[in-house]
């Protein structure tokens, strides 16, 4: 049985929050049932990082928190997990770094990247951009959703499609074999957070 016990993954970008303390957003999308946060702010120091981590796992315990590329800092709060990128620290190297029960999401872009953290014994992958995004054009043409479809038939592997989730996708994505969601602006960006939140969720329990 997967370890992976929730089903949409917000990952942060105190840019997109429409000028709102992003403490603030992730907090009231919590509330609203949210389970799992990426924080993933890397323009920022070590020790800004540090606080928004330790704030975060203080005044939000209800929420899973995987901090972004930095296995340091994932053990120095002893988060939930870390989220690393296809060219970060491979993920054996950072299983033997981090305390159990801490898991381990990787970033993938291609049906390769997923076997490989499969066979590497991730715990999820985030796989993208699904559909067109401006926040992923760095990574190229969206994905689709037959490419998610033949990463799902051929991995067990839970797999969080992102790039472009609404809650009008999330139902095709998890139709498609996609294991959850996985948005930044879709929660952040909305005028109102909680309701962004709940349709997303409910979007996803109607395609069990």
């Amino acid at each position: 049985m997967s370890s992976v016990d929730f089903r949409l993954y917000l990952v942060t970008d105190r840019r997109q929050t429409a000028g709102r303390p992003l403490l603030s957003v992730v907090g009231r999308a919590v509330r609203a049932g949210l389970r799992a946060v990426q924080l993933r702010e890397r323009d920022l120091s070590t020790r800004e990082l540090l606080v928004i981590a330790e704030t975060l796992s203080r005044e939000i315990p209800a929420a899973h928190v995987f901090i972004n590329d930095r296995i340091d800092l994932a053990l120095a709060v002893a988060s939930h997990g870390a989220h690393l990128r296809e060219s970060s620290l491979p993920t054996p190297v950072a299983r033997d770094l981090l305390r159990p029960p801490q898991l381990i999401g990787r970033s993938v872009h291609s049906v390769e990247g997923v076997m490989a953290a499969e066979c590497d014994r991730a715990d999820f992958v985030v796989l993208g951009p699904i559909y067109e995004t401006p926040s992923k054009q760095e990574y190229g043409p969206p994905l689709g959703l037959r490419l998610l479809e033949q990463a799902a038939r051929i991995t067990r592997i839970p797999i969080f499609a992102i790039g472009g989730i609404t809650a009008a996708r999330a139902q095709d994505v998890r139709r498609a074999g996609g294991f959850g969601i996985a948005v930044v602006s879709s929660i952040l960006s909305a005028p109102n957070v909680e309701q962004a939140t709940s349709d997303l969720l409910c979007a996803i329990a109607r395609a069990e």
